[in-house]
Formats: C-alpha cells, structure tokens, sequence
C-alpha cells in the first residue's frame, strides 16, 4: 500500500462482552465513522481514516440508546458528558484505555500509543499487519511508529485466544449413555454433548448446565434428533462435528470443509461452540445454525428463521417459525404450512414517512448481553426495541433465553442464577401476547388445529375437544378434533335430526370462520331449530336476532369471556349423556333425563349379560382344542394334505413374491381361494405364527382380504385367503390403457380406510410394513382389499442391511427402518404415500434406465414438480382422464405428507383418509427432505 494512500483502522472485539467503540479527534481533524455502531463478541469491523489524522480510539460497554440526548449512546465505562460518568481527564476524555494515534504522509511521523493516564476500562493492544514499525526517542520518551497504514485494533486481546474457553481437539468424541460425557464450558453454565430425555432416548443439544429440565436447552442438532443409546458425536477435521448411531450410520454433521480443517472446538461461555482453523477462524458456530431459541450475545440475521419444536420431547421442526425480513414485514410469526399468512409482525420502524420500505430497515435481530433485552437492529445503527432494556439487572443474578414455543408463543423469561427452590423459568414477555385472540388469519387450522378450543393459561394455548369430538391424533394436542360420530351429508336439508341430535350451549366459546348462511330476525329457538334441519350445519353462533350458522371444519376456536353472543354445538345424543345442563330443547324434541337413565341402566344389564356369555363360551373354546392350539372356530386349519388336494398339488400358480408363491386353490366345490405358501421364515416362528393368526382372524373389514383358514404342519406354514378375481392393484394400474379417474380414487380411499382399522379399531394394532401394489387386491366391484396383514413379524425378506431388521420393498420402504429409529404405523403411513402417487399417475415410483433421470423416481419427480408449480407435467398423456385438477393437486400434497422423511411429520392414517374424503383441509406440506441441499449449512 502506498504511504500516501488512505489508511484505516481494523477493529476487533476479542472480549466475552459487547463492545461499543468510541473516538475523538484533536481539533481541525476529520470525525471518524466510529460512535454509532457495537461489536459482539468475535465481531469485526474495518474504519477507513484520511491520510492524515489525530486522534484517540477507545472502547465503551452497557451502552444504551439514549433519545434524550438526539440518539446518542449512554454508557456506563468509557462514556462522559451523558450523564452516566464525568469527563475528569487531563483532556476532557473519558476514564478508559485509549488509543493514541497521529497519522502522517510522512512515515517518520506515524505513532501510536497505549495510554491509562485518563483511566483504565477494557485491555487494547494495537498492532500494525505487516508494517515496519520501530521505536523513536521523542523529547525523551520512546515511541513506536510505524510506516505503513493498517492498524489492528484488538479490544481484551488474552481473550481473544480461545485460552478462556473449553476446547476440544479434533479426534475426541462423546458417546450416548446413563452419565452421559459431555463438552462444559469453562464456567459450568454451559455444556454440549447428549442430554437424557425421558423417554431413554438422548438429544444432541446444548444447554444450562445447572438447570435440571428440557427448558434448559438452547440448541439441538436437526435432523434425527434424538438419538438412542450407544451414539457416538467426533470431531472430525473435515466434517466437523459428526453424529452416528450405534450402527455406525452417519445421522448429522454441522458441515463439510473443503478448503479449510477444523483446528479445535470451544465451548464458550455466552452458549455458543465453534469451530475454528489453526488461523482462528469460525468455520461454523451453533449461534449461527438457531434452532427454536436465542441467548444473550446472539443474532438472527435478515431472512433467517427460528423454527419451534413439535412438543416437550418431539424435538423434530413444529408448526410455527420466526424470522427477520427485510422486504418491510420486520419481525414475523408465522404457520410454516402457511407462510404468507401472519399472526405477528412488528410493521413499526420499518416503512418511512412516505409509506415506503425504510432502506435502513430490519438488518439483524439482537439478544443484547449487557441490558438483556432485544431489538431489531437498522443498517444505520437505529434500533426497534422488541423488548425494553433492563439497567437494574445484574449479568451474575439471571440467565435469560427468548424461544419460539411449541405452541407459537415467542417468549423471553429468566431464570434466577443462585436460587436454591424450584421456581422454574419465569416468563417476562410473550409475543403475542394471547395468540388464541391474535392466531386469527383465515387460512388454516390455528394454533390448536381444526375443531379445537383454545384457552390461554398462564399465557400459553391450552388445547381441548369440544364435548362429542376427540384428538385427530391422541400423540398431537394441537393436531385438532373430530366428530366422534361421524354423519355423511349428500344434501343440506336431507331431513331432521331431531331424533339423533340435540343443540348444546358452549358458553363464552367462539369460531370466528366458517360461516356459510347468516339468519336475520331470527329467535334463538329457530335457529337452533334451523340448524337440527341442516345436515351441513354443525354449530350456530347466535348474538341478539343474528343466527350465523357453521359448517365443518372449524377454525380458530377460543376461549372468550367479552365474545357478545353464545356457540350452540350439534351433536349426537349418545355423545351428551355427560352434561345435560347445556342441551337445548328442538320442536317436539324433548331430552328426557330419566329416559337416558333407563336406557343406560339397560346397556349395563346387555353388557352383563354379554360378559357372562363371553366367558361360558371362552371356557367351551378353551375346552376344545386343535392341535393343542388356541385358535377361533371360525377358521379353519388344514392339513398339509388338504392344501394339496385343495391347490391339485400347487397345479396353478398364481404370482410369487420374495418370501411366497401363491397358488389357486377351491375348498367346498365351488369356493376358490388364494393359497399362499410362506417361505423363509424365521427360525422357531411356530409360536409367532400362532400368535399372529390369532390376531388376524378377529380382523374384518371390507377393506382387508379374508383369512378362511390356515395349515401349520411340521415346516409348513399355508394361508388360505378369498381369490379375488381382478387380482392384485399393480396389474390394474401398469397397463397402456388408463384406468378410469374415479374409480383409482375410490381405491386409495378404501386402502386408506383399511389402514386406518389396521392401526387404531384393532384390539391389536397391526403395522403391515410392505404396502404396495402387489398386497391390494381387488374384488368383483374393484374395491381394494389390503392383503398380508399382520405378517410383518414372521417374514424375512431380502434386503441389503440384514441386521437392521427391515421389513418392505424397495420403494416403498420408510427411511424410519435405516436409522434405528422406533418402527411405527407411520412406516405403513409413508408407504401409503408412495403407493398414491402411483395411483393416481399410473406409473411406478422408481422406473429403469428408460426413464429421463429426474423422472427416475416418483416421490422425487412429483415434489419437484409441486415446488415448481407445473403439476400437470405428472399427468403426461392423461389429461382426459382427470375430471377435476383442485383433487389430483390434494391428492399430491396428501402423499407428500405421507412421505416426510421426519415420521413425526407425517400425519396417521386417519387423518390421511379425512383429507382424502374433502372432510379435514389438507394444508401446505413442508420440504420432504431432512437433508435438501438448499438447507445445509
């Protein structure tokens, strides 16, 4: 650089606090850009100066924006004339460390100097990058000057080392156990490593050392997250920090280096690790990868997001997310399925007086360090506080966190440091402040989902059904309700139902949407009246004369005791007998609480009767036995002889599979059946066989194929099913010709019925675990029947990870059996998804060589083609046969769902079959993938 050229200052902040640097220049000397602006811990800042120049440079800490003094900063060290400290110094400056510099075309007259004359507040060493610098005798004192014009200005140099915090070198590791190891930060406040939920499962996270519960922790890795026993976290020089199961499978990393190795770890003391390079620098930092909380000392950058999680211990990505943007919405709370609609946004600060976007506005979110409040910071040093600063708190009496809750709710509270009790985290603001008032845009579900109440508690959402409703998903508090008796409308006045419902008040209950017909003058006998007539109707909303009526779903229902006007609720009888107080009275309808009574006390007698019945009969089964096994008498069990006369010694094969070949068979003259002979089952299976066909003859639904008997002879293991005569679904679907639009559609509705009895109206749930076109089978009349059911446990089937215990197909198997992950009927849930797609585009989810690459594989092809907007290109040569796009678009959503590769993300079957049948609106689906390349780090 030339002498003569323009100099700058490089600053650098290497304390453990915030900084606020400062500097004043000797009279006829140019105002430096320095004053309006802070540096966080790591920070680092570059200050251009004129060729010649005077002056001091120092550091300031607490610093607050002072209004009363034009915006100016007040400061508690390092600041005067503000009223926070005096200007005693020989000069008029402030009691702080000061750089001395006076900058010169003439390199002989460059000098700096350290100086503690005026006061002494922050440690600063100065040094040149690259000078030649030498001491001069200046009227007897020496001097350092130097020629060249780079000055790096490092505020708390020893700090700045990395000396003061943990570290951890590259090769060691932690690993998942009872007194589990983990990273602690040098003051015990922090540590990293696997924190014990309570459900035996462990959690890669960082948190407050010293506060015993999960609201302790500030960050956890994404991905598959928690993780059991056994797994193992190393830092790796080039992957940085890597998470395996104990299997060994990698499960997360923080990133990939190229170009740069990792040197060491530090578990620092504000919560945030990092890791840096043999030079210092960050190559990732957990304050810069947020999960659902900030700290003090940390920043959300514009266009960056908090995302909550999805319940106390469900740490997979919840349903609502915080960001900073800079196109004037400011700070945000939003639905991640619906991301335009928001139920928060701080508008304030970021328009200016023309009503256009501020081009100062919003650059960063802040949790200050030293007031603990946050604010918005504007690109020209300005600030929208979010929260007001707290001078009178001490950093040593309180932790703080801010977090966007489970249920929606941004919420910043403390935690006393020294306090022996169990007082908790105490919360000190909530952004909104009711979201069940303020979570109210018209679109979607609302915070507690579809049919629900809200109800605010101590300042967060209380979810409940109303009475004759029950959780969609018993897991999911905020997933929504539905009816528990369930009624088909073909029409809307199909008749009365006074003789199977009643009207029940819901007091200072109210549903702010969903209106579909508003009665003027009407009384409230009427319109209650009106609504028992109306089959669409399920609540009417009365205020005064007005009688709005309601149909299904309902949203953004709450609690409101200034709501002016009553909800009444239509439901079932038999879904009252609990709170007679609340039902009203239709025309010539009258609830006759001794009626109910009678009719009660008759159920008791039946079911009396029908238990005494039950058990003289189980005594009689259990008297009699076949074979020294408990099986129902309704099912037959053949002898390896019968089945080859019943099959004409296996004459007629009908298909094979990777464990079975099915042969037809006739029993009784003119039955014909399916004859499937199990192959490769697991050693000693006999008692699992019995077990399993126990379970499977108490099944039956017009949506599973039936079991007519079975043959467990010596080796031998033979199931005898109903032959269905238009064979299995892949046949009908992989043909040239296209199979009619209607009928595919009522076929992926009954295989979602026949899943939902499957999983939740069995007296033992059943996973079937292989999904897939050649299991339905199709009758007479084309309904599907799922078939194979409850054979999950007994099968072995050929994959490449053995061990792993995978059961399935390729294609259709859920991620969830490759991650060591607990195997639910969410797996049947993502096979379903697979198994829509190509029903309704009638082609194979993975296809050969033939096929382009992005089309190769169907769950792939049909997100990028949703994301893209061009969901008719799925369709290829088929428009014709699609009579409505608005289904065929739900329908691909719906899968999408289904094939999350988070299984908490996807919904159970149940609620997949009401979004098929147009009864539960099917909201926006999130990105599939855990690991999309557009999200890494």
């Amino acid at each position: 650089m030339d002498d003569f050229g323009q100099k700058y200052f490089y600053l650098v902040n290497g304390c453990k606090y915030r900084v606020w640097p400062a500097s004043s220049s000797t009279a006829g000397n140019t105002h430096l850009e320095i004053g309006n602006f802070s540096l966080n811990t790591g920070d680092e800042f570059k200050v251009w100066a004129p060729s010649t120049w005077s002056g001091h440079i120092w550091g300031r800490t607490r610093c607050i924006n002072n209004l009363s003094t034009g915006g100016n900063f007040s400061c508690i060290t390092g600041d005067c004339g503000t009223g926070k400290q005096s200007c005693d110094g020989m000069r008029g400056l402030p009691l702080a460390t000061l750089a001395e510099f006076r900058l010169s075309n003439n390199s002989g007259a460059h000098f700096y100097n350290i100086s503690v004359i005026e006061g002494f507040n922050i440690p600063i060493e100065v040094t040149t990058m690259g000078a030649s610098c030498g001491y001069q005798n200046r009227n007897g004192t020496n001097t350092f000057t130097c020629s060249f014009n780079v000055y790096k200005i490092m505020f708390c140099p020893a700090f700045s080392t990395g000396t003061f915090d943990q570290s951890v070198s590259v090769g060691e590791s932690l690993t998942a156990g009872n007194g589990t190891d983990r990273w602690v930060s040098l003051s015990g406040e922090f540590a990293f490593g696997f924190y014990q939920l309570p459900n035996d499962l462990f959690l890669l996270a960082i948190w407050y050392e010293k506060i015993n519960s999960t609201d302790s922790i500030i960050w956890y890795a994404k991905g598959d997250n928690p993780i059991p026993n056994g797994s193992r976290l190393v830092l790796n020089d080039s992957h940085g920090l890597m998470l395996s199961n104990p299997q060994g499978l990698e499960l997360w990393r923080s990133s990939y280096f190229t170009s740069s190795r990792v040197s060491i770890g530090l578990m620092k003391d504000d919560g945030n690790f990092q890791l840096l390079d043999q030079n210092k620098v960050i190559l990732w930092k957990s304050f810069s990868d947020s999960t659902d909380t900030l700290v003090p000392g940390q920043e959300l950058n514009s266009n960056s997001y908090l995302y909550s999680r999805k319940g106390e211990f469900n740490f997979s990505r919840g349903m609502f997310e915080l960001s900073l943007q800079k196109n004037g919405h400011g700070l945000l709370l939003n639905h991640v399925n619906f991301p335009t609609k928001t139920y928060y946004s701080t508008h304030s600060g970021v328009y200016n007086e023309s009503g256009v976007v501020d081009p100062n506005n919003g650059d960063k979110l802040i949790f200050d360090n030293s007031l603990f409040y946050l604010y918005i910071l504007k690109r020209n040093g300005g600030k929208i506080s979010i929260t007001d600063p707290k001078d009178y708190v001490s950093n040593n009496a309180y932790y703080y966190k801010a977090t966007i809750t489970y249920d929606g709710v941004f919420t910043l509270s403390y935690h006393p440091k020294y306090q022996n009790n169990s007082q908790g985290w105490v919360i000190e603001k909530t952004i909104p402040e009711n979201i069940c008032l303020d979570s109210t845009f018209n679109k979607g579900p609302g915070v507690c989902g579809l049919n629900s109440i809200c109800t605010l508690i101590n300042q967060r959402p209380v979810c409940t059904c109303p009475e004759g409703y029950s959780l969609m998903d018993s897991n999911n508090i905020y997933g929504g309700c539905i009816q528990n008796s369930h009624v088909t409308c073909q029409g809307r006045n199909q008749g009365s139902q006074n003789d199977t419902h009643v009207m029940m008040k819901i007091p200072e209950t109210y549903w702010p949407y969903s209106d579909y017909e508003t009665k003027r003058h009407s009384s409230l006998q009427d319109c209650t009246d009106s609504c028992l007539k109306d089959c669409l109707c399920a609540l009417v909303f009365f205020n005064e004369s007005s009688c709005l009526k309601k149909k299904l779903p309902l949203s953004h229902g709450r609690k409101d005791i200034s709501i002016q006007g009553i909800s009444i609720m239509k439901m079932r009888k038999n879904d009252t007998l609990h709170s007679p107080p609340n039902l009203m009275k239709g025309n010539g309808t009258l609830i006759n609480v001794m009626s109910i009574i009678f009719g009660f006390s008759i159920a008791i007698v039946i079911t009396l009767v029908g238990a005494i019945f039950y058990w003289y009969n189980s005594k009689k089964i259990k008297s009699s036995t076949i074979n020294k096994r408990v099986v129902d008498r309704s099912l037959r069990i053949f002898s390896f002889k019968e089945i080859t006369q019943v099959t004409n010694n296996f004459r007629e094969e009908l298909g094979r599979g990777s464990c079975s070949i099915v042969y037809k068979g006739m029993v009784d003259v003119d039955t014909y059946v399916a004859v499937k002979k199990l192959d490769k089952l697991f050693q000693d299976s006999d008692k699992e066989f019995q077990t399993e066909m126990n379970v499977i003859i108490k099944t039956h639904h017009r949506n599973l194929v039936r079991l007519h008997g079975y043959c467990s002879e010596d080796q031998h293991r033979i199931l005898v099913y109903e032959l269905m005569s238009n064979g299995t679904l892949a046949t009908f679907l992989f043909t040239p010709l296209k199979p009619n639009w209607n009928q595919r559609v009522q076929i992926a509705i009954g295989i979602a019925r026949g899943l939902v009895y499957l999983h939740e109206e069995c007296s033992t749930q059943i996973i079937h675990c292989d999904i897939k076109p050649q299991n339905i089978l199709l009758d007479d009349d084309y309904n599907a029947r799922i078939s194979d059911f409850g054979l999950a446990k007994l099968l072995l089937i050929n994959q490449s990870h053995t061990k792993t215990g995978i059961r399935g197909t390729k294609g259709y198997v859920a991620p969830d059996w490759f991650r060591s992950a607990p195997i639910t009927s969410k797996v049947d849930a993502f096979s379903f998804g697979v198994l829509l797609l190509e029903i309704i585009c009638c082609r194979k989810n993975v296809e050969d060589d033939t096929v382009s690459e992005e089309k190769r594989i169907l769950i792939d092809w049909a997100y990028d083609c949703y994301k893209t907007g061009k969901i008719d290109v799925l369709l290829e040569n088929e428009h014709g046969t699609v009579n409505d796009m608005s289904i065929f678009e739900k329908f691909i959503m719906i899968s999408i769902w289904c094939t999350q590769e988070d299984p908490s993300l996807r919904p159970p079957m149940k609620k997949v079959l009401l979004m098929l049948e147009g009864i539960v609106e099917v909201e926006i689906p999130p990105n599939p993938y855990l690991y999309d390349s557009s999200n890494q780090s």
